[in-house]
C-alpha cells in the first residue's frame, strides 16, 4: 500500500511526529478518553485524528467498539503495531455513512486542518441522532494562564488582543452569524520542531461551540481544563464565561 503524507508533512515529518505521540503520557489524553465512552447509550465510537491510537486502543481493551481515523500513513503504521481499528483518511470527507456513530471526538486536531467548518460539518454528519462529540484543542485566544507556548498566547499585548477578539466574536456572532469564520493561521517553520508549531487554525471554545450550534448541536459543557483534575478545582477555573479566556478549549455536544 502505497504511504500517505499529510498536508503536514511541509511543516514537520510525519514519521518523526508519530514517534512523539508515540511518547504521549496516558494523563494527556484520560479526560478525552473518558468523554469518548458511550456508556448507557452504548454504540460505535470514533476518534477522528487518532494519532497512533493510543485512544482507540484503550476503549478497544474494554470493549468498546471504537474507531480511528488520521491523515498521516506514519500514524496509522504506527497504530497498527497495537490495534486493526485505525484506518487512512484524505482529512475532507469520513469514510464512514451519516449517523454511524454514538459518540465522535477529536483531540488536539481542529487546529491543524485545511478546513476547520468544514471538519466540524463532517463530525457532526457521522453522528447519530442523541449521539455526543466531544472537540479538544488549545485555545489560541487565551488571555489568562501560564505556560504560554504559542506566540499567539504570549505577552500582555496578545492577551489584550485575544481579550478584544473574543469580545470581537461574540458580538459578530451575534450580529453577523453568517460572516463567522475561524480565524487562520500561518504555521510556524523551526527546527526543532515543537507541538503546535503546525497549527493553522486559531482555535477557541466560543468558535468551537458556535460551529457545532450552527451544524444541529445542543452544546452540553465548556471547559478550559481538557486534563483531569479534582472535581473542585474544575468547578473553580470553568464556573465563569472566564473559562473561554483560559487554558485550553473542551466542548462537549449533543446531536439533535
Amino acid at each position: 500500500m502505497p504511504g500517505h503524507s499529510s498536508h503536514l508533512d511541509g511543516v514537520r515529518d510525519d514519521t518523526a511526529y508519530a514517534g512523539i505521540l508515540a511518547g504521549w503520557d496516558a494523563a494527556f489524553y484520560r479526560k478525552f478518553t473518558e468523554a469518548l465512552r458511550p456508556g448507557a447509550i452504548g454504540g460505535r465510537v470514533l476518534d477522528v485524528g487518532c494519532g497512533v491510537g493510543q485512544v482507540v486502543v484503550r476503549l478497544a481493551s474494554e470493549g468498546v467498539d471504537a474507531w480511528g481515523v488520521d491523515v498521516a500513513q506514519a500514524n496509522i503504521d504506527r497504530a497498527a503495531q497495537a490495534t486493526d481499528r485505525c484506518r487512512w483518511y484524505d482529512g475532507r470527507r469520513l469514510p464512514f455513512p451519516d449517523g454511524e456513530f454514538a459518540v465522535v471526538g477529536a483531540l488536539n486536531v481542529l487546529e491543524h486542518v485545511e478546513e476547520p467548518e468544514a471538519f466540524v460539518a463532517e463530525v457532526v454528519r457521522v453522528t447519530a441522532p442523541a449521539g455526543r462529540i466531544v472537540l479538544s484543542s488549545p485555545n489560541f485566544l487565551r488571555a489568562l494562564g501560564w505556560r504560554d507556548y504559542h506566540p499567539r498566547m504570549r505577552g500582555i499585548a496578545n492577551k489584550w488582543r485575544n481579550v478584544a477578539a473574543l469580545v470581537q466574536r461574540r458580538r459578530r456572532m451575534r450580529e453577523q452569524p453568517d460572516a463567522v469564520r475561524f480565524e487562520r493561521m500561518k504555521p510556524i517553520i523551526k527546527t526543532p520542531f515543537t507541538p503546535d508549531d503546525d497549527a493553522i487554525v486559531c482555535t477557541n471554545a466560543l468558535d468551537m461551540a458556535f460551529f457545532l450550534k450552527r451544524n444541529g448541536c445542543v452544546v452540553e459543557s465548556v471547559a478550559c481544563t481538557d486534563r483531569t483534575v479534582s472535581p473542585l478545582v474544575d468547578w473553580v477555573l470553568n464556573a465563569t464565561p472566564l473559562r473561554y479566556a483560559m487554558f485550553n478549549a473542551f466542548v462537549v455536544a449533543r446531536k439533535e
